[in-house]
């Protein structure tokens, strides 16, 4: 008999900003992210915990964390943050102080949910002041131990910086920093199911360390598509997204990419 899927949502690269201030001057990425919301709240089947995979809020002060909780307040699901680039642990903590999972390893943001069908893993990548993304032998040492005690369990790993090279070369120039390293580790474990990120704000797939790894759309603005060297980081008003990761026994874990917005449809096919 087949199982009904273990739904997890994933929703990256908020760049919140409070008081109604514009990102570039152009994108209301709070706006963005209420819409993301209230669109996976529509949703015939609802995701049963839902990862926010970094890049919460746009400069790392209090008041756009608040103005973060706020929006994530009509979440009735579990739902769990991890920083990126753009985020300050300390503040972070200090903003979700009911978030007892913030404060699981210290100094790290690193921790393990263990209370689903699917283990869930998140890692922190943050260099503080930097773009770039690393996971030093501390984190990975804890990652390690983490995934051997976790046996046979199958488990899914979230962080914000890939650790692959996505094409987008001002976007690979800041990447996750010696990502052979964590390869090393995620191949000593076979039962890692999948390895989702964030960061490049486009919806990338490849093989990583005998897994799959990819990123998620995000919330407001997409990355450019422009994979000429000499190009530099710009941003597009794409339809902004989310994804859906559907686990179950028989199948693993198969994802979906979500747009937001309203769109025709659906109808009856009649051919």
């Amino acid at each position: 008999m087949t199982m009904t899927p273990y739904i997890i949502g994933q929703v990256s690269d908020m760049h919140v900003r409070a008081g109604g201030e514009l990102s570039n001057g152009v994108v209301d990425t709070a706006a963005a992210l209420r819409r993301c919301i209230d669109h996976l709240l529509q949703l015939k089947q609802r995701p049963h915990v839902v990862l926010f995979t970094g890049d919460l809020v746009d400069s790392a002060v209090a008041a756009e964390y608040e103005e973060l909780r706020r929006l994530l307040a009509p979440l009735p699901m579990p739902w769990y943050l991890i920083p990126g680039n753009h985020d300050d642990r300390d503040v972070l903590r200090e903003s979700f102080p009911d978030h007892a999972y913030l404060r699981q390893w210290a100094p790290y943001v690193q921790y393990t949910i263990e209370d689903a069908p699917l283990r869930l893993i998140g890692l922190d990548t943050v260099i503080p002041g930097e773009g770039g993304g690393r996971l030093c032998e501390e984190r990975l040492d804890w990652l390690d131990r983490t995934l051997a005690a976790g046996g046979d369990r199958p488990t899914l790993v979230f962080m914000h910086h890939p650790p692959f090279l996505c094409g987008i070369h001002r976007m690979d120039e800041i990447r996750l920093e010696a990502p052979e390293r964590l390869a090393e580790v995620l191949s000593r474990h076979p039962r890692v199911e999948r390895l989702i990120c964030g960061h490049v704000h486009r919806s990338i797939q490849t093989r990583f360390a005998g897994t799959v790894a990819s990123t998620c759309p995000g919330s407001a603005h997409q990355i450019f598509l422009d994979l000429a060297a000499d190009t530099p980081v710009q941003f597009t008003l794409e339809p902004p997204g989310y994804q859906l990761h559907l686990w179950s026994r028989d199948a693993g874990v198969v994802s979906h990419t979500v747009a937001v917005g309203d769109f025709p449809g659906p109808f009856p096919f009649t051919d």
